[in-house]
């Protein structure tokens, strides 16, 4: 399994040196797409997502993102962050997990920033550990039926979406997000 997450590592682009030169022309439109394609697919798929975006500074969209592991466990991604719709940064997602953990899962996961704080968190820091900075809220079903304008309160709503695979356990994990493109 931590071969098949590695293997994925190598078909998206590297993080490289974190310099503008880390991401090709072609790599920077086909991630464009994908993002763009993702965020109309959850939008289309759940008004609450689309109703978040409307309101959001900004969404950070991660659209394959791979997970694995056994006893030990890793995701990763590559993503863009939309403002208005338009690309304005790339960003690497890694995670390391462990605990009672087995399988092997891909999904997309949008991240709504909903204030200039947590946008300017995203931008000022030099790598956005997950839970350290900005309130994070993940949206699932059951929230996502009672959300209003008068409930959000928080920093970052985030959604995952389009899952395939299996993964079952519970763990311990740490992610970061990483500006891949200074």
């Amino acid at each position: 399994m931590a071969l098949a997450l590695l293997s994925a590592g190598c078909l998206t682009p590297s993080a490289g040196n974190g310099s503008a030169e880390s991401l090709s022309s072609s790599d920077r439109a086909r991630m464009d797409s994908s993002a763009t394609a993702a965020l109309r697919a959850l939008y289309a798929g759940n008004p609450a997502a689309r109703e978040l975006g409307r309101k959001a500074k900004a969404v950070l969209v991660f659209p394959d993102m791979v997970k694995g592991g056994f006893m030990f466990g890793g995701q990763l991604g590559n993503g863009v962050l939309l403002r208005k719709g338009r690309p304005s940064g790339y960003y690497n997602l890694t995670a390391a997990s462990y605990g009672l953990q087995v399988g092997l899962q891909s999904f997309g996961y949008a991240m709504f920033l909903m204030n200039d704080s947590a946008l300017n968190y995203l931008n000022q820091s030099a790598g956005w550990e997950v839970g350290v900075g900005p309130s994070l809220v993940i949206v699932d079903g059951g929230m996502a039926k009672t959300m209003t304008t008068t409930t959000l309160r928080d920093d970052v709503y985030a959604f995952v979406f389009d899952q395939t695979g299996l993964m079952a356990g519970a763990g311990l994990q740490g992610s970061k997000i990483t500006r891949i493109d200074q």
